[in-house]
């Protein structure tokens, strides 16, 4: 994404060239002076970003994010492509909006922002600090995250921004998609400003950008524009890196100081006095409403957490105490408390690294140390590698189960969560309450906004792997707690009633006459005889197909079917088909579905070994094929041979 204006006054600084970075910059890391010396040092024009010159800033109409990609105004014509610039798709600024949309739930967006900072633990990281601040300019709450990593270097600054691009493809590290900044700072509030410092290469250098929803639609751009300005520190006196001209730089910093929380030079660079030697820091602000025109992030409810509007609360009234007891468990918790989701947001417990919440630690917490009477499972996923081939799953009963009414699998990936209390039974059955799991499934893949998985083979049998561990684990555990499983015996069952196969029936003759005005070139009405066979007697009645019929009756232009009557079913039949309903007669719904389970396991296995036998077939095809090619060459010799011997 290009920092250019509307006019193209502000040049590409995507793409930066590595060979001319050692001759941009010289200065130190000591205190900053105002970057009014700096620029006439560089003869940048110092009044294009006077302080004194900076406009209140301006926030947009619709403060709710549901709406905020409404009445946005296309423009007509598209802005010519600078002088000296390729011609290039233009990415809308709609469609930051439209990308974070993907991010349904508040805290999923912050969730991407703390996996960031957890990337960082391989470069040093110890902590991230999540917060709120107090914009000056209009006294209005910020949300702030900051972390002691490695920090972006310009070049990964602009990565950073840029849409689609990631580096993170190894086996410990959370983003993979290059895509989780943009959607969750967009999700929780229309601009955000990073502040990052970093060493390279013996070089030290610290960037600042803006990507700002609000600065877009105010000026109307028809492209995605994020203003940057980077720093050369490595030496005793900090210098721009400027990449076009110093009238560029200039217009960098002026677009910041109008449309960011800071008013001046002075504040801006403070931010990195905050943020030390290394490490990154990102503000994000005009933070969202809700439709009732509140923060949809709430600070003042516990000044240690940050919590979602909880619609469930009745204010005054008196709850009963199941209901009490269930809201005050975790489960229920971390879907308004992000101290609660935080605590179980990464499956191993941080040996050096911290996750701060309004200044307060964040205690980890696995729910997997609290179960009682837990085994450990292992499960192997059909077509998975070797190294994901094995996946081991915990289960038992919570401290507070069964009675109280939780359950489910919390399902890991790569250490991340990505479905808390995954709940396989079905609703409104009491089998399972208190059976919780733990598992970490990098065997499958996560859904862009880390809160579901992809509808794959695999995550489908794992489902119905974990269904049969529920009620297996429950039939042979909960006599513990004095529960009584009840099953209906056959012999009980008093009424018998007989099922009989459906068959199609078997057409002899087809004789269509053509109609006279139809949209359909051949073919005429079709009218079906269809046999209603039971074990002692037969009918035979006349229907109409359902595109021949009209509010008057039937079509006279027909030519019947002659269909063959359906057989009769056998004794043998019958009798197999009544022990099958004498099994289900007085079965519970839980029974029911148990069965349905372990035929669903059956039906599993059965495709298993077709695939297998599909596998086998196509190599003896495929070695039938050469054996036949083999066979043909051979043949071309034996001739070629013969006919040589007969010159001969």
């Amino acid at each position: 994404m290009a920092p250019k204006s509307k006019n193209a006054a502000v040049s590409d600084v995507v793409n930066l060239d590595s060979d001319s970075d050692s001759d941009d910059g010289v200065g130190g890391r000591g205190a900053f002076r105002s970057m009014a010396s700096l620029m006439e040092n560089q003869q940048v024009p110092s009044t294009i970003a006077d302080a004194a010159t900076v406009a209140p800033r301006e926030t947009l109409e619709c403060r709710s994010f549901w709406k905020a990609g409404e009445n946005f105004a296309i423009p007509t014509g598209v802005t010519p492509t600078a002088s000296g610039l390729l011609e290039h798709a233009r990415v809308h600024p709609k469609f930051l909006h439209s990308n974070a949309t993907s991010h349904k739930w508040a805290f999923g967006a912050i969730a991407e922002l703390l996996d960031n900072a957890v990337d960082e633990i391989q470069n040093g990281a110890t902590f991230v600090k999540i917060d709120k601040i107090d914009i000056v300019k209009d006294n209005s709450p910020a949300l702030v995250f900051q972390d002691d990593g490695g920090g972006m270097d310009p070049d990964g600054l602009r990565k950073c921004m840029s849409l689609g691009y990631s580096s993170k493809k190894s086996n410990t590290t959370i983003g993979q998609y290059g895509n989780g900044f943009k959607t969750s700072t967009m999700r929780l509030g229309a601009d955000a400003i990073v502040f990052s410092r970093s060493s390279r290469g013996g070089k030290s250098t610290q960037s600042v950008g803006l990507l700002s929803y609000t600065f877009l639609r105010k000026t109307s751009q028809d492209d995605v524009i994020v203003p940057m300005i980077d720093i050369d520190i490595s030496k005793e006196r900090p210098q721009p890196i400027i990449y076009g001209s110093p009238e560029d730089w200039a217009a960098n910093l002026q677009i910041l100081l109008k449309w960011s929380p800071f008013s001046t030079e002075d504040e801006l660079w403070q931010q990195f006095v905050e943020i030390g030697t290394h490490g990154t820091k990102v503000i994000i602000y005009n933070l969202w409403l809700n439709d009732e025109g509140i923060y949809e992030l709430s600070f003042d409810d516990d000044s240690e957490d940050i919590r979602l509007q909880d619609e469930g609360v009745h204010d005054g009234k008196r709850l009963p105490h199941k209901v009490l007891e269930l809201r005050s468990h975790i489960s229920y918790q971390l879907r308004y408390s992000l101290r609660a989701y935080a605590s179980m947001l990464y499956l191993e417990k941080f040996e050096n690294f911290k996750i701060i919440l309004r200044g307060i630690p964040v205690e980890q917490f696995n729910i997997a140390d609290e179960l009682r009477y837990s085994k450990i499972i292992k499960y192997k996923p059909y077509k998975a590698t070797m190294e994901q081939a094995t996946t081991k799953i915990k289960v038992g009963f919570i401290k507070e189960g069964p009675k109280l009414a939780v359950c489910g699998f919390n399902v890991y990936h790569k250490n991340r969560l990505i479905r808390p209390f995954w709940k396989v039974t079905m609703d409104g059955s009491s089998v399972g309450h208190g059976v919780v799991g733990v598992l970490e499934a990098n065997f499958i893949e996560p859904a862009h906004d880390k809160q579901d998985f992809e509808r794959s083979s695999l995550f489908q049998r794992l489902e119905a792997r974990l269904k049969k561990i529920v009620h297996d684990y429950w039939q042979s555990h909960v006599q513990v707690f004095g529960y009584n499983i009840y099953k209906v015996p056959a012999a009980a069952v008093k009424s018998k009633k007989i099922a009989i196969r459906d068959q199609p029936p078997t057409v002899n003759t087809f004789n269509p006459l053509p109609l006279p005005c139809d949209r359909i070139s051949q073919g005429g009405p079709i009218i079906r005889e269809i046999s209603l066979s039971n074990a002692t007697s037969s009918r035979t009645v006349a229907v109409a197909a359902p595109h021949l019929k009209n509010s008057t009756g039937l079509r006279s232009n027909f030519q019947p079917v002659q269909l063959s009557p359906q057989p009769a079913a056998t004794v043998s039949e019958i009798s197999s088909q009544l022990d099958t309903e004498n099994n289900l007669v007085g079965m519970s719904a839980d029974e029911i579905s148990e069965e349905n389970m372990q035929l669903f396991m059956r039906c599993e296995e059965y495709v298993k070994k077709e695939t297998e036998m599909e596998q086998a077939v196509s190599n003896l095809e495929k070695e039938l094929e050469e054996t036949k090619s083999k066979c043909a060459r051979l043949a071309l010799l034996v001739d070629a041979k013969r006919r040589e011997m007969q010159q001969v």
